[in-house]
């Protein structure tokens, strides 16, 4: 019967309620209890991407990056892999400053392949043979086309540095800032214009903001190697700074109160490009000395941001030869 412990075999452990308890009287309910959402793999000390980022800070701390920035520049991304024989081949072509050239073991050889090969050899680039899983495991596809070129991470100037090596030049900075830019095409865009018509550099936001990928470099068809390009905590920080140390801030926009026939830009200038969509940013807007906007006979609301760049580029690079 059940509950009944006088049958034979049955033991009962002296001072002991009888009967069923129900539940554990509270003693365990903190480990009942959830333990909210699983933290990122940076924030767990033991997890490979945290001793990853661990080592990352230490680097930045001997760079520089706790306050004022050390000399030079400073890498604040990884590398990047390219993969594809097209991308790879537009990128070796370009100058990339590539590390590696990986190859499948067994790819069926092309034209492509056959110039990577050669480019990355007469500029020195060390080229692996690997194991075509290796390739696989760096693909969320498997769309590599059996080679990979590894890019190092970007080396940005500071703000200050980019502003103060302008000013060794014989004729006025001529700088670009980019506000709310997000494709890399378009920055690397910016940058061939801004090194084909005489400027001296580049400023990009940290956050909400393209950054010199692999991407980039491509479109700036090499350019990036031989311009500097800052990156800015803050923005309308460094424009206001700039500003203060005599520099003109002029934003670009379809309503400008100036057009570009009028404006001169004879003197330091750093013209700020907003994206196609959304513009400039209400502060950044607001912290500029003039608003200018290109003259267009067509019914054209806009250019894009990378065009419209070059257009005012080209034209203050006349006007100062012209000078």
């Amino acid at each position: 019967m059940a509950g009944n412990s006088s049958r034979r075999g049955a033991v009962r452990k002296g001072g002991t309620k009888k009967g069923q308890v129900a539940g554990s009287g509270g003693k365990h309910r903190r480990g009942l209890e959830g333990r909210g959402a699983t933290p990122p793999a940076e924030a767990r000390t033991k997890h490979p991407a945290a001793k990853r980022a661990a080592r990352a800070a230490r680097a930045d701390e001997k760079q520089g990056r706790g306050g004022r920035p050390g000399p030079g520049r400073k890498v604040l991304d990884g590398p990047e892999t390219v993969l594809g024989r097209n991308p790879v081949v537009e990128c070796l072509r370009a100058g990339v400053p590539a590390t590696a050239l990986w190859v499948a073991v067994g790819t069926e050889s092309d034209d492509r392949l056959k110039e990577s090969v050669q480019l990355a050899a007469d500029a020195g680039i060390s080229i692996l043979e690997v194991p075509r899983t290796d390739l696989d495991r760096l693909s969320a596809n498997g769309l590599h086309q059996g080679i990979a070129l590894q890019v190092p991470p970007y080396r940005y100037a500071h703000p200050d540095d980019l502003l103060s090596e302008a000013r060794k030049h014989a004729e006025p900075p001529l700088l670009v800032a980019l506000d709310n830019i997000t494709d890399p095409r378009n920055l690397g865009a910016v940058v061939r214009s801004v090194a084909a018509f005489g400027g001296h550099g580049v400023v990009i936001p940290e956050r909400r903001s393209a950054s010199v990928s692999a991407v980039a470099w491509r479109t700036s068809a090499g350019a990036a190697a031989r311009l500097p390009i800052a990156r800015a905590t803050n923005l309308t920080r460094t424009l206001k700074d700039w500003a203060s140390k005599g520099v003109q801030v002029v934003g670009l926009d379809a309503g400008g109160d100036t057009t570009l026939d009028d404006f001169d830009g004879s003197g330091p200038v750093v013209i700020v490009v907003g994206s196609e969509g959304k513009g400039l940013s209400r502060l950044v807007r607001e912290n500029c000395d003039a608003i200018l906007s290109i003259p267009m006979a067509g019914p054209v609301e806009s250019l894009n941001a990378s065009v419209a760049a070059g257009v005012v580029l080209a034209d203050i690079a006349r006007r100062r030869r012209s000078s």
